[in-house]
């Protein structure tokens, strides 16, 4: 499975989110 994947894109979309903030 790529559940790795998928965690490296959550951290990406949270690291996204606290630069928007």
């Amino acid at each position: 499975m790529r559940k790795k994947q998928v965690f490296t894109l959550i951290e990406l979309l949270i690291v996204i989110a606290i630069i928007a903030i």
